[in-house]
C-alpha cells in the first residue's frame, strides 16, 4: 500500500458511521453480515447505509456478495492488514519486526493472509 491508497482508506474510516460499520464487519468475520442486519444493528437508515457501504467499498475496505435477495457485506481483511502494515512499516527505528509480529499475531486469530498477500509482503 502506498501513501495515496492509505489516504483513501483512512479517509473512508474517518467518519463515525463508516468506522462503526467496518468494526461490525470485522467482528462478523469473513462470512459478513446482511445489509438489513447492519442497518438494524447500527440504527442506520437503509439509504444512508448504502452511501456509507459504497464509500467503504470504493476504498477497498468491504466486499459484497448476493445470496438470493440479500446482499452480504464483509470486511476485506487483506486491505486492513495492508493498512496496518503500511502504518507500521517504518516504526521502531527501521526494525519493525516486533510490531509487525504483534499485528500478524492479532490477525491470525481470525484470518490468515492469502498466498497473494504473502508473496507481495515477501517482495517488500
Amino acid at each position: 500500500m502506498e501513501v495515496k491508497e492509505a489516504s483513501v482508506v483512512l479517509a473512508a474510516l474517518a467518519q463515525d458511521t463508516r468506522l462503526s460499520i467496518f468494526r461490525l464487519l470485522v467482528e462478523a468475520g469473513p462470512e459478513g453480515t446482511a445489509a438489513g442486519q447492519i442497518s438494524e444493528l447500527l440504527d442506520v437508515p437503509p439509504a444512508t447505509l448504502s452511501f456509507h457501504l459504497k464509500e467503504l467499498s470504493r476504498a477497498g475496505l468491504v466486499q459484497s456478495r448476493s445470496e438470493g435477495r440479500f446482499v452480504y457485506y464483509s470486511a476485506d481483511f487483506e486491505c486492513m492488514a495492508a493498512l496496518m502494515t503500511f502504518l507500521t512499516r517504518n516504526c521502531c527505528k527501521g526494525m519493525p519486526q516486533a510490531s509487525l509480529q504483534t499485528v500478524e499475531t492479532a490477525l491470525s486469530r481470525c484470518c490468515s493472509p492469502s498466498p497473494k498477500r504473502q508473496a507481495a509482503r515477501s517482495r517488500s
